[in-house]
């Protein structure tokens, strides 16, 4: 293997994560309008539950991370959490059959899969992003452009699984439902499928040697082996990790409403006839991934570009443009939806735009941030702290379901976020522009004094 290529572990971690996000995002791209339209609840009672899980998604790699590193190691888990994701995603499917007849026992079916996806994807999530680097030796300048491609399969998965999961399950007819999940179920199969056949022969060190196993507890005399403490270059880089993981809460908080007030947004007020045909609202989940896919090789040459003359920006400011990426994307739809009536239809170009922004943002957040934990974690770490990258998450998630809860609707008093009223669209999406574009200008703000934390780290 040449410096210039990369090892064929990364290939086969790609195709894992690409069908375990295609069966996450085809889930998601339908499961708040299956439970409005199918199960018959109210949007807040959906908010409420879309919030929950997606908080639990990433809440969940917090202790499968510990796990992994303690005792099962990657593979196991990876293995496990596939296995469970695939019977949470069935037990949706047979949710979806019986909602007809027996609501009850299709909703306890509902929170059965739901249970079996967070804590299959607890054991999965942070496992294989840190299979990722230990396929590089340590200080290996392809790390970033691995994860950029690994991203890359990350939205792979997420671009197919809105178009196929949708158009099998958000045809009208809350009948056809199930058919999106069981569409998920068999995504997540596949993934499963290709890991434990192909593990043994190209999760491999630089050395040769097997990745991901369960860590050594003893030393040939028997006695157990104790980790090192932490130098105080160490407890700064993790400490970096824990204050930008605290700032990408706003950034996710806002982006998820994706698959919340954005899809009630685009079902309710969103023209989404072209040329006599009308597009699913659950679509429109897919335009950031196929920014993703089109933009990450534009961001990955700019940054390589820039490092060359010396002008690379620092992760952490990277980050911060994420942020403002996200404000600009809801102050562009904030002023598309301005002094429209209520119920009235809008083009779905705000809608598209906003998503497009959006995707610039998280090419500017995302891979940087998986990319910035492994370089700053400690080996005997990396589970662990992924685990606590992915817990930003989680608040994001649970948060992002709470501020989806606020969505204005017609007919009914306007909510309020800590003295703020939403009257309508406009406020609502303007909530988001001060969040985002606050947390932005703080983070530009600190990223000179976090990049000397990181000693010499990018």
């Amino acid at each position: 293997m040449t410096n210039k290529s990369h090892p064929k572990g990364l290939y086969l971690l790609f195709v894992t994560e690409m069908w375990e996000r295609f069966s996450y995002y085809g889930m998601r791209a339908i499961f708040v309008l299956f439970m409005v339209k199918a199960l018959m609840m109210d949007k807040v009672a959906a908010s409420e539950i879309y919030g929950t899980y997606t908080g639990l998604v990433y809440f969940a790699p917090l202790i499968g991370g510990y796990i992994a590193d303690r005792y099962w190691g990657n593979r196991r888990s990876i293995m496990l959490g596939g296995l469970l994701m695939a019977i949470g995603q069935f037990m949706l499917f047979f949710s979806g059959s019986l909602h007809g007849s027996n609501v009850q026992l299709a909703t306890v079916l509902m929170y059965g899969g739901l249970t079996g996806l967070i804590v299959g994807n607890g054991m999965f999530k942070p496992n294989i992003s840190s299979m990722v680097g230990q396929l590089y030796p340590a200080g290996d300048k392809r790390v970033d452009s691995a994860f950029t491609m690994f991203y890359m399969g990350i939205n792979a998965g997420s671009l197919l699984a809105p178009l196929i999961c949708g158009t099998l399950g958000d045809t009208g007819n809350p009948a056809d439902f199930k058919w999106g999940f069981m569409a998920a179920g068999l995504g997540m199969l596949f993934s499963l499928s290709v890991f434990t056949l192909l593990k043994d022969k190209y999760l491999l060190s630089p050395e040769g040697k097997p990745v991901g196993l369960p860590p050594v507890k003893h030393t040939e005399s028997g006695h157990a082996v104790k980790h090192e403490p932490l130098t105080r270059v160490e407890m700064e880089r993790l400490a970096v990790i824990l204050i930008v993981s605290a700032f990408v809460i706003f950034f996710w908080s806002a982006f998820e409403q994706a698959g919340a007030s954005l899809t009630f947004f685009a079902d309710e007020q969103t023209n989404r006839n072209v040329m006599g045909t009308t597009i699913p609202a659950s679509f429109f989940q897919s335009i950031n991934p196929i920014a993703i896919v089109l933009f990450a090789p534009v961001f990955a040459w700019l940054w390589t570009k820039l490092g060359g003359r010396g002008m690379e920006p620092s992760s952490p400011t990277k980050m911060a443009l994420g942020l403002l990426f996200l404000a600009i994307g809801y102050l562009v739809i904030a002023f598309g939806v301005d002094g429209i009536p209520p119920g009235a239809k809008v083009s779905m170009m705000w809608l598209v735009s906003l998503y497009m922004l959006h995707s610039f943002g998280e090419l500017c957040l995302s891979p940087i941030g998986l990319s910035l934990v492994v370089k700053l974690s400690p080996a005997r770490f990396t589970g662990l702290m992924m685990g606590i990258w992915f817990l930003s998450n989680a608040i994001s998630n649970k948060f992002a379901g709470m501020l989806s809860e606020l969505y204005p609707e017609p007919g009914k008093a306007a909510p309020h976020f800590f003295g703020y009223a939403i009257n309508n669209l406009h406020d609502f999406f303007m909530l988001f522009v001060v969040m985002a574009g606050v947390a932005s200008l703080i983070l530009f703000l600190l990223s000179s004094r976090l990049q000397k934390m990181m000693h010499g780290l990018q």
